[in-house]
């Protein structure tokens, strides 16, 4: 079957409030549903997914609240623990929060009667992306405008502290080798660091700005791709340290980048959000046009399913999901 490159929603969960982010578990938890949380003006909601794509007994897509956690705070940013388990008795439910209040917030729930948070304080400027250690979960790093990539233990203790040459905006571990973080500033640099000597090991260069988001490909981690200004970029860190491909894609700027987490070839672009409309672009390598484009009112936040091709988007009082083929 073609697909039709712009195409409605597949399906989409309805919400109390403007969706800031939205962020599926990476980590497999022990369940055959997916994981899913998203952040308000001032809670964070975690849920549970299953879809039609992986369950033929499903209808469409199914969605359920397990629960909802007060934050107090706009919620900018989420990451999950590779700890949060559904299949454990009592189930364990671990995330972190960047909110605009500069500090990170960890949360650690049974999802009955213990809900724990701890605040972590040191940043003195907006928190734009962090992210848990992948293997054991126990370290937590985050960038922010205030020039400087951190990482703390769980009790929010500074453990590294890396002086950026302008603001972090994204940050992400290497998924085998725990020592190793990926550091994208808004400068246009992208910087690999080695946590055991806290030295940087390698950069990237984008030689445009500004960029605005960087990932990892997890399943070729000789990729790496971004954002800036416009354009998306690609780069084989094996080849070069400037971009083998890159693109113009959205008119105004782009604003996220994100590898599918099942497939090397396919990522998910998002426009800046607009007077009314955020793009939602995915792209294959292997093709010259995106292969999906979508629409979200006033969309923010972007995640791929850990096991399908599958991807979300936040909005207003709402979030979208598209599905693509491989």
């Amino acid at each position: 079957m073609k697909q039709d490159s712009t195409r409605n929603t597949a399906y989409t969960v309805d919400c109390e409030d403007y969706v800031h982010v939205v962020k599926f578990n990476p980590f497999d938890s022990g369940d055959a549903c997916s994981l899913i949380a998203y952040g308000g003006s001032n809670y964070v909601v975690v849920g549970t997914c299953r879809f039609q794509e992986e369950d033929a007994e499903v209808e469409g897509m199914q969605y359920k609240t397990l629960r909802t956690f007060h934050h107090g705070i706009r919620v900018d940013a989420i990451a999950w623990s590779p700890e949060t388990r559904l299949d454990a008795l009592p189930p364990q439910i671990r995330f972190c929060t960047a909110a605009s209040d500069k500090k990170l917030r960890l949360f650690t729930s049974d999802l009955q009667d213990k809900n724990e948070f701890k605040t972590f304080d040191g940043h003195s400027d907006y928190i734009n992306d962090l992210v848990f250690a992948p293997k054991e979960g126990q370290e937590v790093a985050s960038v922010s405008d205030d020039h400087t990539c951190r990482v703390w233990d769980l009790e929010g203790n500074e453990k590294a502290h890396f002086v950026l040459r302008s603001p972090g905006m994204s940050v992400c571990w290497h998924p085998e080798e725990a020592f190793k973080l990926m550091v994208a500033e808004r400068n246009g640099t992208i910087r690999f660091y080695d946590l055991i000597t806290q030295q940087a090991i390698l950069s990237l260069e984008c030689e445009q700005t500004p960029l605005m988001s960087a990932d990892w490909c997890l399943k070729n981690t000789l990729k790496i791709g971004a954002v800036a200004g416009s354009d998306w970029l690609i780069w084989d860190i094996s080849r070069s340290s400037y971009p083998q491909d890159k693109r113009p894609v959205h008119v105004d700027r782009a604003r996220l980048f994100r590898w599918s987490r099942v497939n090397e070839n396919l990522f998910a672009t998002t426009g800046y959000p607009g007077k009314t409309t955020t793009q939602l672009l995915v792209h294959h390598l292997g093709h010259p046009q995106p292969i999906l484009t979508g629409t979200a009112a006033v969309g923010s936040g972007l995640t791929w399913h850990r096991t399908l091709p599958l991807c979300a988007v936040g909005g207003d009082h709402k979030i979208f999901f598209w599905v693509t083929e491989m």
